[in-house]
């Protein structure tokens, strides 16, 4: 029985999730949630007692591959420069093989006006961001980064540079390479600094 009501639960985020993405965070609603899932909204709101509720499974369900892949590159014992394009790497191809979840990198500033899901937002954002800016910080401790170079800065570049080209991506209908496009950019990028 647990099993069956955790599957419900991911199969109601994965709808979510594609929801947001056909159709936008404003036409969220947990009828078409429901709908698609050919569910009552009543089954949809005992397992999730809010809309926000809901929304924050996504998130979690957004950030769980994050944990995953810093372990993977910590179980690898690459350098820190190694880890760092490792990391975008990995993340371009779950991006390109999952390009819905993409919709949800792009939520963040709708989010923010909700206190709750902001600061589910910011711990995401956050912690993105201190996994990048450590991977630098050891890039420049092994030699592989200027040690004049401002690890926050270019932590920034790198999750800016990355957003960016993911909502180009996104914008034109996944028209181009992300991956392609995304580690040349990123490779441009860690060359300017070295």
């Amino acid at each position: 029985m647990r099993n069956s009501i955790l599957h419900r639960k991911e199969r109601l985020i994965i709808t979510a999730i594609e929801v947001i993405d056909e159709l936008g965070i404003q036409k969220l609603s947990t009828r078409e949630i429901a709908r698609r899932q050919g569910v009552s909204e009543a089954t949809l709101f005992r397992h999730y007692k809010s809309k926000n509720e809901l929304l924050l499974g996504v998130l979690d369900h957004f950030s769980k591959f994050d944990v995953d892949i810093i372990q993977s590159t910590k179980l690898k014992k690459l350098t820190s420069k190694e880890s760092i394009i490792y990391l975008i790497t990995k993340t371009v191809e779950y991006y390109e093989n999952y390009p819905a979840i993409t919709a949800i990198m792009q939520l963040h500033d709708v989010l923010r006006y909700d206190d709750e899901l902001c600061d589910k937002v910011n711990q995401i954002l956050n912690s993105r961001m201190a996994v990048i800016r450590d991977l630098v910080e050891g890039a420049k401790k092994e030699g592989e980064i200027s040690a004049e170079t401002d690890s926050t800065a270019l932590a920034f570049i790198i999750m800016g540079f990355f957003r960016e080209i993911c909502l180009k991506w996104r914008l034109s209908g996944q028209e181009f390479s992300l991956s392609k496009i995304t580690l040349s950019t990123l490779e441009m990028t860690l060359k300017a600094f070295q």
